[in-house]
C-alpha cells in the first residue's frame, strides 16, 4: 500500500506540475515549432482543470489511508498518463511519450499489486 501511495502522489504531482507550467508558461510544453495561442492556453487550462482535483483527491486518500478510493484514483491517474503518452505520440515528441507511458505503467502495476489484498480483506471483488 505504501508503494501505491508513493507512486500515486508522485504521479499526480508530476501531472499537476506540468499542467501548472502549461498555464503559466505554455511555450515550455509546446513543440518548438509552435507559438503560444489562445488555444494552447485554453488546452493548458483544461489540463489543469482535470489534474488539480485528481491531485487533491489522491492526496486526501493517501492521508486518510483509504485503500479503495486510492485504488480507483490510482487507476484513473495511471490511465490519464497512458492517454498523455498518446498526446505525446500525436505531437511526435518521444520525451512526451516515454515519460508518461513509464509513469502510467508503473502506476497501473502498483494498483495491480494492491488490488488482490484489498479484495481479500473486504471479501468482495473490486
Amino acid at each position: 500500500m505504501r508503494f501505491l501511495s508513493i507512486i500515486s502522489v508522485l504521479n499526480v504531482l508530476i501531472s499537476s506540475g506540468f499542467s501548472i507550467v502549461g498555464v503559466l508558461h505554455p511555450q515550455a510544453i509546446l513543440p518548438p515549432s509552435m507559438t503560444v495561442t489562445a488555444a494552447a492556453t485554453t488546452y493548458a487550462l483544461y489540463a489543469a482543470a482535470r489534474t488539480l482535483p485528481l491531485t487533491v483527491f489522491v492526496l486526501a486518500a493517501v492521508i486518510k489511508r483509504a485503500r479503495v478510493p486510492l485504488l480507483v484514483l490510482g487507476f484513473l491517474a495511471g490511465l490519464v498518463q497512458i492517454l498523455d503518452a498518446g498526446v505525446g505520440f500525436y505531437q511526435g515528441d518521444l520525451t512526451k511519450v516515454f515519460g508518461p507511458l513509464a509513469v502510467g505503467i508503473l502506476q497501473l502495476w502498483a494498483v495491480g499489486r494492491v488490488l488482490p489484498t484489498v479484495s481479500a480483506l473486504s471479501g468482495e471483488s473490486c
